[in-house]
């Protein structure tokens, strides 16, 4: 089976032609993982590279306390696990599959080989870094700066970039979201979530049903990230 056209549409890969692509894809191993499995854990050593190729990732944090801070929601055609391919170092977060996923591995060695074959592809994959890098930038200075009304904000402004649809009413952000999921997104409380989730919905610029959020004005839910 190819896998071509879904690497077409990861961010790494797109500077690819479609006879390399088709190259890649036979490097690639199908892997299911269930509802809750954990892919790998803060620590483990680094040996793949992951792309989503249908459900969904939570790349997150935890302490030695159990607290948990969720750094990422991914979905198809994402991809993670990079960055300890590259340095060698152990694995910096933990991923787990928020539903029934199946996702595409893709082993150390093949990848450098494929990478020393192709700099367009690093190239792109230092682009892909340097997003990341930016966005656990953001997330430190959300969660030093910002209080929890405008943390909130920031968080479903970011889900809505990354995973929202057009809906009758608004910005849909595809992933149903308990509120403890989404205060560990946010690094809130429950209580704190729940408070300014109602208040944003009072305010009529979201609305939120059975774990659906629906982004109704979202340039006037920026203006509370300031």
């Amino acid at each position: 089976m190819s896998y071509a056209d879904l690497l077409s549409h990861v961010p790494m890969f797109s500077s690819l032609g479609a006879e390399e692509l088709e190259q890649l894809s036979p490097l690639l191993q199908p892997w299911r993982y269930n509802r809750g499995e954990i892919i790998f854990h803060q620590g483990d050593v680094g040996t793949t590279l992951y792309i989503v190729r249908k459900g969904e990732v939570s790349i997150r944090l935890s302490s030695s306390d159990g607290k948990e801070r969720t750094l990422a929601l991914l979905k198809r055609g994402d991809a993670f696990g990079e960055m300890a391919l590259l340095d060698g170092e152990p694995r910096s977060t933990d991923a787990v599959a928020r539903e029934e996923s199946w996702l595409l591995r893709l082993q150390r060695e093949d990848f450098q080989r494929f990478l020393e074959a192709r700099p367009a592809v690093s190239l792109s994959l230092l682009a892909e870094l340097s997003r990341v890098v930016r966005r656990v930038t953001r997330l430190v200075h959300d969660a030093n700066f910002l209080d929890a009304r405008s943390r909130l904000a920031s968080v479903l402004l970011d889900l809505a970039e990354t995973q929202g649809q057009p809906g009758a009413q608004g910005v849909v952000i595809t992933s149903q979201l308990t509120q403890s999921e989404l205060a560990h997104l946010c690094g809130l409380t429950r209580e704190s979530t729940n408070k300014w989730l109602r208040f944003y919905a009072r305010e009529g610029l979201l609305s939120y049903e059975d774990g659906r959020i629906t982004l109704m004005e979202p340039e006037n839910l920026r203006a509370n990230t300031d």
